[in-house]
């Protein structure tokens, strides 16, 4: 771990008036070299870019860099397209020169090409400076040296025209100049940094959404037997809480008087939502159901569960080591041989160059630098990515970032959380077994008549089930509901039962008659309640979480793609093996806790595997982060979207078969425009550098150069247009 100590003109420039306001003792690190911290703001001594906090906050401050980044960008936009319509606008037959002659356009566009150069992209240059200085090439630095020399070429023919051989002139004397490249350069740039910070800013978004689960104040015991709303960081172990029907638990803690339904699905996927009473532990952020309750806070502040998912998330986004783009890989060896051929091309010409031999010495270096300019090369990846997200989300697959598709393409091991991305996520009545004299839809009219009384979550299932069979309920009277058992009352004049064995045995009924089919339907994942009318058992009703119709073909079609499959999930073992038999699963990991969840994804990744996981829940976010790719389904939680790198918009699992088409169809195209941008600088850099001249006569001017350029990224446009056709259902 290094620590990064440097506050030069690098962090100083991006980090202008509009700093926020800095946390005393607040840890910064870099988003692309986590191993570099300090306290306190300041840039990265390896890539340059500015550091950010590590603890993430419920309040999010201004980021300084974005807004620095995009005033930056709307000035450069507003400068810079006036001196493109210029120079361009001759290339394409318009006459622009009748309005205005060739010297006075070419003054119009360094004036105002240079604030876009020298101001808009200072960033770009100062780290390309820091890059050479410490030695740790990037795109910065090819980015500095390509528009810096277009520039500082530039400069040199609008001022000294005549200091330029007779052959590199055009009528009227003049020398072609490149500022349009060095200012659209700098612009694209920019827009592409703004994008990029945007999509990190939603990183912590993710996170704070988190924290937004939690209530900003609780209801605080006092004596008398009143109780006072606190904000939540006045809460210490200890304290007794009021949490009232239908409000957030705000910390971790036992209840110690009443009882309720609470839903954990957020920890534990479980859609059926939990029986609380005395005793019994609550996590905070989990939602109340309809009763009420006393609670005493055991966990508060950083122990809470809730901020031990936040911490694990943050934590496996920060250790997930970026992966650099293939330009910043070659980076290394193409900056410093690119410079040194231009070194080499202006020291030979000087020496063994014709007269003026300083002139053809300045134009063969120059004609280097731009050729290797990387505007191809800066496109190559981005183009193909954003054609390759659109046609993404034409097809419901939302990405988020290159590294998500880059990594996906390498998968062997998918992941998947059970309810909401298997299954629907909504218990539903799938089952009503009669047994004697009467039948299933007078079984079911009598009990959905006694639920409706009931504010149990499975009490709405049943009721939701008769109402699809159009059944006419009646109303309940003497209901009684007995904690952890069931309910009782009368409809109709018949006494009637509806829970678990515990509730028959107290009532003295045997379910003998019941027993085996019940095991039976647990053992398919159902939630069976037993029914008793008039003393006597009369059936069974089972509630379950339905398969989704697309998890089975999409399952097969993934184990196709090689892919080993396996369901995590927070429900019970029983209940999950009953839905992986079912369907295609490799391998069922049961009964997990959200602060477990991130350490399996740890463990098979261990084992040298290429994870993608897929969820919907508050629960998966941990797990979601520290996979290699996490796949969020679009009908489920907002933080389980922000903290994945791809989403399917319909909540399919079918999305993942696209996705995975997706990745392989970019990255071969964006290794496609490596090869074009490289092709073109490959060849024209010697050519540049005078190669032919001995043999044919031939130097490449900086106009050829730069025409050279423009094809390469010609071809890389053209070539990235191709994935709109691309086929993702096959």
């Amino acid at each position: 771990m290094s620590d990064a100590h440097d506050h030069g003109c690098c962090g100083h420039a991006v980090r202008s008036a509009a700093a926020a306001p800095v946390v005393p003792g607040a840890i910064y690190t870099c988003p692309m070299h986590p191993e570099v911290r300090q306290e306190g703001p300041g840039s990265c001594p390896i890539c340059g870019m500015a550091l950010e906090p590590e603890a993430v906050t419920a309040e999010q401050p201004p980021n300084p860099e974005l807004i620095d980044f995009t005033r930056r960008f709307w000035i450069g936009l507003v400068l810079g397209l006036p001196v493109f319509l210029l120079e361009m606008a001759s290339h394409v037959g318009i006459p622009v020169h009748d309005v205005i002659d060739a010297r006075t356009s070419q003054w119009v566009q360094g004036v105002l090409a240079t604030p876009v150069v020298l101001w808009c992209g200072l960033p770009f240059f100062q780290r390309g400076w820091k890059s050479i200085v410490t030695w740790r090439l990037n795109m910065f630095t090819l980015i500095a040296i390509g528009t810096g020399a277009a520039y500082a070429y530039s400069v040199v023919a609008l001022i000294f025209p005549d200091a330029f051989p007779s052959e590199f002139q055009a009528s009227g004397g003049t020398v072609p100049v490149y500022f349009e490249a060095a200012a659209v350069i700098i612009v694209l740039i920019l827009l592409g940094q703004v994008l990029e910070l945007r999509a990190r800013e939603r990183t912590g978004n993710a996170l704070r959404s988190l924290l937004d689960l939690a209530p900003r104040t609780a209801r605080r015991l006092i004596d008398g037997d009143g109780d006072e709303e606190v904000p939540l960081d006045q809460i210490v172990a200890g304290d007794l809480l009021r949490v009232r029907p239908g409000e957030k638990v705000p910390v971790d803690g036992d209840v110690t008087d009443g009882r309720s339904n609470v839903d954990e699905s957020m920890v534990t996927g479980e859609p059926v939502p939990v029986a609380k009473q005395a005793g019994d532990p609550v996590i905070g952020g989990t939602v109340n159901g309809a009763g009420g309750f006393v609670m005493r806070a055991t966990g508060v502040g950083s122990d809470t569960m809730l901020a031990q998912i936040v911490n694990m998330v943050a934590q496996a986004q920060r250790s997930r080591a970026p992966i650099q783009g293939a330009a910043d890989k070659v980076a290394g060896i193409f900056v410093p041989g690119v410079v040194a051929i231009a070194v080499i091309a202006f020291i030979a010409w000087m020496i063994w160059g014709p007269a003026p031999s300083f002139d053809y010495a300045l134009v063969a270096a120059v004609s280097v630098l731009i050729i290797a300019c990387p505007c191809a090369l800066g496109l190559a990846t981005p183009v193909s990515i954003m054609v390759g997200t659109g046609r993404g989300a034409h097809m419901g697959v939302l990405i988020r970032d290159a590294e998500s598709l880059e990594r996906f393409e390498k998968v062997d091991t998918l992941v998947v959380d059970k309810t909401g991305t298997v299954t629907e996520g909504r218990p539903q009545l799938v089952s009503v077994v009669a047994v004697g004299a009467i039948d299933e839809t007078e079984l079911l009219r009598l009990a959905a008549s006694l639920e409706r009384a009931s504010e149990h979550p499975l009490a709405a299932s049943i009721v939701a089930g008769a109402g699809d069979r159009n059944l006419t309920l009646s109303d309940a009277k003497d209901f009684e509901s007995v904690t952890g058992q069931g309910v009782t009352g009368e409809v109709d004049g018949r006494r009637v039962a509806l829970g678990n064995m515990k509730l028959l045995e107290g009532l003295g009924i045997s379910s003998d008659a019941l027993v085996t089919r019940a095991a039976e339907d647990r053992a398919r994942g159902e939630t069976v309640m037993l029914v008793a009318i008039d003393g006597q058992a009369a059936g069974l009703i089972g509630v379950a979480d339905p398969i989704k119709q697309t998890s089975a073909a999409a399952f097969e079609r993934l184990a196709g793609l090689g892919l080993r499959i396996v369901m995590l999930t927070g429900d019970t073992e029983a209940t999950a093996k009953a839905v992986a038999a079912r369907l295609p699963i490799d391998e069922v990991i049961a009964d997990v806790l959200p602060t477990e969840k991130g350490a399996v994804i740890e463990r098979l990744r261990g084992e040298g595997r290429v994870v993608a996981m897929a969820g919907d829940g508050v629960n998966d976010a941990p797990a979601l982060a520290a996979a290699d790719v996490g796949i969020a389904m679009g009908t489920g939680a907002d933080v389980a979207k922000e903290s994945a790198g791809i989403t399917l918009v319909k909540g399919n699992l079918d999305g993942i078969v696209r996705a995975r088409h997706l990745s392989h169809a970019v990255m071969a195209n964006i290794r496609q425009n490596l090869f074009f941008a490289f092709i073109y600088n490959g060849l024209g850099v010697p050519i540049a550098a005078g190669l032919l001249y001995p043999f044919f006569g031939v130097l490449l001017s900086p106009m050829i150069a730069a025409a050279a350029m423009s094809l390469s990224s010609v071809s890389v446009i053209s070539n990235a247009l191709r994935l709109k056709a691309v086929k993702l259902d096959d």
